[in-house]
């Protein structure tokens, strides 16, 4: 099937992925985690983290996010994050459902949040009448593709010790951000203050798995009773191991993602060529934010699909994958010339 610059989830399985998952699919061996895949995947990461780290898998991003952030919450609490933020954006109502909190958003314009905006909403704590903040959730990198410093990231930690509070990061693109960054994953979140992470693996090549990284192991106390309550405990977890060991132990996880980055950047440059076009977001990791004439979007994306991110703004979101090619990005940015030359087919 024709590739496109809609998700990093349109993309098929990575061949080394998918051989480690045929070289997993041979004979029985214990389920539900109790193989030698899953305990090879977890030395893997403690490998990147530490040893003293906690890491649990899970089936989607969606339940390593509610779930990791039950983990740090009760009911009674508020988690602070961007009004861009997939738990709050794109995960439908599964957090409020799975954890009761409160979601607090601030506005954004480059998908970050920043230490003084949260200040301002840390208020009333110990007030019985109001939600307690308790998290901080930022995302890396973020929905708008932008990446955040590790500057950054410290200060917002800074914060959340300041205050009580704890910092969750979404990592679903955590490989591709710290590519950007030229950090180690240790230092891109453990070293910078970060408690939980939701480790993505689904939009770099694998088949499904996602996995939670405790940092903060006390946190990870009753986690395994929380993962099945909450339904992401695989029952045949080598599949989701053998995945993860093969992202990690070798360096594919970095190739997948220079990849993916690399041909962001070079779809923003064939766009910067045309006057008529706004790049509206920093280009740190694998996505590309465009205003496109309106009238010139239903015929381009039968090119190459890509959705519209805001359509009063007509902005589009172009994602590049581990499998974009240049060929992709060069038929892309000659069907947009011919369009906005006033051409058709």
């Amino acid at each position: 099937m024709k590739r496109t610059f809609a998700s990093d989830n349109y993309s098929g399985v990575h061949p080394e992925i998918m051989h480690a998952l045929m070289e997993a699919n041979h004979g029985h061996v214990g389920s539900y985690g109790a193989d030698l895949y899953t305990e090879r995947a977890q030395n893997t990461f403690k490998q990147y983290f530490g040893d003293d780290i906690e890491v649990f898998f899970a089936y989607n991003g969606t339940g390593a996010n509610v779930l990791g952030l039950n983990a740090m919450t009760r009911s009674f609490n508020s988690i602070i994050c961007s009004d861009l933020a997939h738990i709050q954006v794109d995960e439908s109502t599964a957090p409020e459902k799975f954890l009761g909190c409160k979601l607090v958003t601030i506005q954004t314009r480059d998908g970050k949040i920043y230490p003084h905006e949260i200040e301002e909403k840390i208020q009333r704590l110990d007030d019985q009448h109001h939600p307690q903040a308790k998290v901080i959730s930022i995302s890396q990198s973020t929905e708008y593709g932008t990446v955040y410093s590790l500057d950054q990231i410290k200060a917002i930690s800074e914060v959340a010790k300041k205050h009580g509070l704890l910092l969750h990061m979404d990592g679903s693109r955590i490989s591709n951000a710290v590519v950007s960054l030229g950090e180690t994953f240790r230092t891109a979140t453990r070293d910078a203050g970060v408690d939980v992470l939701s480790f993505g693996g689904t939009k770099n090549g694998l088949m499904f798995g996602e996995a939670i990284v405790f940092f903060t192991t006390d946190l990870a106390k009753d986690f395994k009773y929380i993962r099945k309550q909450g339904m992401q405990l695989h029952s045949k977890m080598r599949f989701i191991g053998a995945q993860f060991d093969a992202l990690l132990s070798t360096d594919l996880w970095k190739r997948n993602a220079q990849h993916s980055n690399k041909m962001a950047k070079l779809l923003a440059q064939k766009l910067m060529r045309f006057p008529q076009l706004e790049i509206t977001q920093s280009v740190d990791a694998n996505g590309v934010f465009v205003k496109l004439p309106p009238g010139i979007v239903t015929e381009l994306q039968q090119e190459s699909f890509f959705y519209i991110w805001n359509e009063k703004l007509s902005e589009a979101r172009l994602m590049c994958s581990f499998d974009t090619g240049e060929d992709d990005v060069e038929n892309f940015g000659k069907r947009l010339e011919v369009l906005l030359n006033g051409g058709s087919r």
